[in-house]
């Protein structure tokens, strides 16, 4: 099976391990990393967000191990529009999170329009932080939790423009 996932995974977070695993267990895997372009244009407030290939570098470490752990195949693609990879016609499945399945059921309808099958959609639940809220990258960078969900009140988080090697 061919499973698509996509996001910005800035940071990568233990929400973001649970759609992997989902996906490697499922078959090779397809990760849509958001362009420098689209990247802001899909946060819900404004913040620095990592170069692509910051992120694509963290990415590709982490995936490495789900598809070592699975015995899978990946490849990480660059999205360009929200859409993304998943109007191709080779998947089988996309990974969703809760607050991303109404755009599974979008692509779904794109899918149809263009004859191809429509998309087997797993929605991986949220993963929750020590206080009882959802781990989220824009959290982490704030500077409340760590990747893990951990409470991190003696951090100040990232600033909204940082210079990284």
């Amino acid at each position: 099976m061919k499973v698509a996932l996509g996001g910005t995974f800035d940071p990568v977070h233990d929400g973001h391990r649970a759609l992997f695993e989902r996906a490697f267990e499922l078959g090779d895997v397809t990760v849509g990393l958001t362009s420098d372009e689209l990247a802001p244009k899909t946060r819900d407030e404004d913040r620095h967000v990592r170069t692509f290939e910051q992120r694509r570098r963290d990415l590709d470490a982490e995936l490495a191990k789900f598809a070592e752990e699975f015995d899978r195949e990946f490849e990480i693609r660059k999205l360009t529009e929200p859409t993304g990879i998943a109007t191709e016609p080779q998947f089988d499945y996309l990974i969703v999170s809760p607050e991303t399945e109404t755009g599974g059921r979008r692509i779904n309808e794109i899918r149809r329009e263009n004859g191809d099958a429509p998309l087997e959609i797993e929605v991986v639940e949220h993963v929750y932080a020590d206080d009882g809220d959802v781990i989220s990258s824009t959290r982490i960078v704030k500077g409340e939790i760590d990747e893990h969900g951990n409470l991190t009140p003696d951090r100040d988080g990232r600033p909204k423009r940082e210079t990284e090697t």
